[in-house]
């Protein structure tokens, strides 16, 4: 387990920023479980929804930006696991790009690749794995889109969301596995001991000319666009 506690570039837990935090919450003083759920809701809420510059940007930007998606959320997320001592691990894949319908619209869509490259996190807990992946969404925004499509109980794909029971997804962490995206998932890349090894081989193809368009421009729109639907507009 050794390697899946290490600090590295994108897990910098001991960066005084994640440091701060981590003595602030008091999480180390807790019992396991309570380590991680208190980390795992702070992800999920207190990180909300968006999208930043990039998706290997380390734990403590993360932090800094205050939002994040997939990739960067889970980064935080496992950087604060094994800062207070719990193994985890990287899973990667790629998702299909229906699932940020709605999300993402008009020409940021249309430019949007079929597949976007897309992970959940793995955590050792009571002698087994179990894979964390609905943190991804902030609660406010998940019921900002559920109000949308209040008709709607069973399988949803769009707004970020691909799952088998819109209603009442599989986000709240009692112990077990947690899902908002599974329903969309295209390939997988397997299990990496951290995500600095995963996007040295996996990383979302993206020419100079469009990746500097997305972070001075498309993101921006895609997080305007993520604000007007958690408050509430065009709400059925």
């Amino acid at each position: 387990m050794e390697g899946n506690l290490a600090s590295t570039v994108l897990l910098n837990y001991e960066s005084a920023s994640v440091q701060a935090l981590i003595a602030s919450r008091g999480w180390s003083a807790l019992s396991r479980r309570e380590r991680i759920l208190g980390i795992y809701n702070f992800v999920r809420d207190d990180i909300g929804f968006g999208y930043n510059e990039d998706d290997a940007i380390p734990a403590s930007q993360v932090l800094s930006d205050g939002y994040g998606q997939c990739n960067t959320k889970g980064i935080l997320f496992m950087a604060l696991l094994r800062g207070v001592g719990i193994p985890c691990r990287f899973h990667g894949f790629t998702i299909d790009k229906a699932l940020q319908k709605g999300a993402i619209t008009g020409i940021w869509y249309a430019l949007a690749p079929r597949e976007i490259v897309h992970s959940w996190v793995e955590i050792f807990f009571e002698e087994k794995w179990i894979n964390i992946e609905g943190f991804i969404l902030d609660m406010a925004y998940l019921r900002a889109v559920q109000a949308k499509f209040p008709e709607i109980r069973g399988g949803f794909c769009g707004y970020g969301i691909a799952t088998d029971c819109f209603e009442s997804p599989a986000v709240d962490w009692i112990g077990d596995d947690t899902y908002i995206q599974k329903e969309g998932i295209k390939q997988d890349f397997g299990i990496f001991t951290n995500p600095d090894e995963f996007f040295a081989e996996h990383s979302q193809p993206m020419g100079p000319l469009k990746r500097f368009i997305f972070r001075s421009i498309t993101r921006h729109a895609m997080n305007a666009r993520v604000a007007r639907i958690r408050s509430g507009e065009g709400k059925h």
